[in-house]
């Protein structure tokens, strides 16, 4: 019986930058986008002389790239030899079986690893699958003549087939091989893929049945997700984009690098296993804090299509700023992280104020929706509503705070964070009515901005960005981390809504 694990993608609303470095904390937000898993055997049966091979089979297809790929996996030393002629790699899927296994030969008993032989011999039939979410179709859309809507994004067929980026003409093509859309994508498949095996190994088990189990359950998919996706990029990222891919939207401060130290000495001949042991067994030291939007609230994503942007190489550009010039780069860090407190702060009373005054709390952001920011402090009526408004108010002043603290990084490190195309965009998007705030996720760069949205405004703000040639993403805040599916994606009837601004 096949497995189906699936993983949410992010949008990093604050922190982008300081989520690099502890103590500092940043805001996730998972979404409806969602990567699928899909694990089963590749044999029923197991053939009598089997225990006696030393290698098991590993098939990997992604139908959306029209791609399969056929693996050699050692039951010894766990070593994965790609034996396709033509196949191109995917190291994420790669690092995350053999962490998997390694784990599972790590932590299992004597009898259980029995049964996880048995499971091996009859090899691992992997299939992943991406919603269109993370992809972008913008030029198809154009193509086709059709406007730059959600509706047009909303007729494509679920899964469609993603278009590869042509080359430049003199081969150097500093564009990524897919045009996607900034949600993560290798984090969520790494941790849908690591979910489902591990749960098809019978190391977890995720059904909402277990609910006593999960959160230990989950915190190991996290540690194997978060090792496999650090070995595949080649680096010991931050984390929070696996981190919401496991857990969901939350609050989080990265993790100590050194712990994922042995990680280095699985190409130094050490057993997988033993390095996987020594990883489980290190201080993960990663803070985790629940938090959603608050209530009426959506979060909306537009792709202006004026190109993509390199995350590591502004990454890179901003840690040289801050060795030449130590002392105003720490002073700006300073400002920018009491700007992302404070926008979390306003946040989290917003979500207070709806939990003990939600008559006046609704009527505010209902009033609210349909109005310019300028005009909401005509809601405050009453001591109640007054309180709404103020924070609605301190929210939007906190995101300002942030975009200029992040333009003067951008600045100062000769790299685009809010490039003046995005500036306009997104002091356009705050003046719009029932918008409360607009930025540039994550790194920043040319590649999305994001707003939230009051009410039903959603629609409208949608519509405007058309206008303004910004194509406005299906994708909203979805709280759910790391799920069991009941099922292939692709058999039952995925309905997404044209167009959906409520939570």
């Amino acid at each position: 019986m096949a497995v189906v694990a699936s993983a949410p993608g992010k949008v990093l609303m604050t922190g982008g930058y300081l989520i690099l470095e502890r103590p500092n904390a940043g805001i996730v937000l998972s979404t409806n986008a969602r990567f699928y898993a899909i694990v089963k055997p590749i044999y029923d049966e197991i053939k009598p002389d089997s225990w006696a091979w030393a290698w098991t089979d590993v098939k990997l297809t992604s139908p959306q790239l029209a791609r399969e790929s056929l693996y050699k996996l050692s039951l010894k030393n766990l070593a994965l030899q790609c034996v396709s002629s033509s196949a191109s790699r995917n190291p994420f899927v790669e690092q995350a079986v053999q962490f998997a296994v390694a784990a599972a030969h790590a932590t299992l008993d004597k009898d259980k690893k029995n049964v996880l032989n048995k499971l091996l011999l009859q090899g691992l039939d992997i299939t992943i699958l991406g919603t269109n979410d993370f992809y972008s179709y913008r030029n198809e859309i154009e193509a086709c003549g059709l406007p730059l809507t959600p509706e047009s994004l909303a007729a494509l067929p679920s899964f469609s087939s993603i278009t590869f980026n042509v080359e430049e003409a003199n081969g150097q093509n500093c564009k990524p091989e897919v045009a996607k859309t900034g949600l993560g994508s290798s984090a969520a498949m790494t941790t849908a893929v690591v979910a489902a095996l591990l749960h098809h190994l019978g190391l977890v088990d995720l059904s909402s049945s277990c609910k006593e189990k999960k959160f230990s359950d989950l915190d190991l998919v996290h540690i194997i997700a978060q090792t496999a996706h650090c070995i595949a990029q080649g680096k010991v990222g931050s984390g929070f984009d696996v981190s919401s891919a496991v857990y969901g939207s939350h609050r989080y401060v990265r993790f100590s690098p050194e712990v994922l130290s042995s990680a280095q000495d699985a190409g130094k001949g050490i057993p997988l296993q033993e390095v996987i042991s020594n990883i489980l067994k290190g201080k993960w030291d990663h803070e985790r804090t629940m938090f959603s939007l608050p209530p009426l609230m959506s979060l909306l994503l537009g792709e202006p299509g004026t190109g993509g942007s390199s995350t590591p190489s502004m990454v890179g550009a901003l840690k040289k700023w801050q060795k030449s010039d130590t002392q105003k780069s720490q002073e700006t860090w300073r400002k920018l992280s009491e700007a992302n407190s404070a926008l979390e702060t306003q946040f989290n009373i917003l979500s207070k104020l709806a939990e003990e005054h939600w008559d006046a709390y609704k009527c505010v952001i209902d009033s609210c929706s349909t109005k310019n920011s300028e005009k909401w402090i005509e809601q405050a009526t009453e001591p109640s509503r007054e309180a709404v408004v103020k924070a609605l108010l301190g929210s939007r002043n906190a995101m300002l705070q942030i975009r200029n603290y992040m333009r003067q990084m951008g600045e100062a490190a000769g790299v685009p964070i809010e490039p003046e195309s995005q500036t306009r965009l997104l002091d356009t998007t705050m003046n719009m009515d029932g918008v409360l705030l607009a930025g540039v996720p994550g790194a920043g760069g040319f590649d999305a901005v994001f707003a939230v949205t009051l009410g039903d405004s959603g629609t409208n703000v949608a519509k405007a960005w058309s206008s303004l040639n910004v194509l406005a993403l299906l994708v909203r805040e979805d709280p759910n981390g790391v799920l069991l599916e009941s099922g292939d994606p692709r058999t039952k009837e995925i309905t997404t809504a044209v167009f959906a601004v409520h939570i």
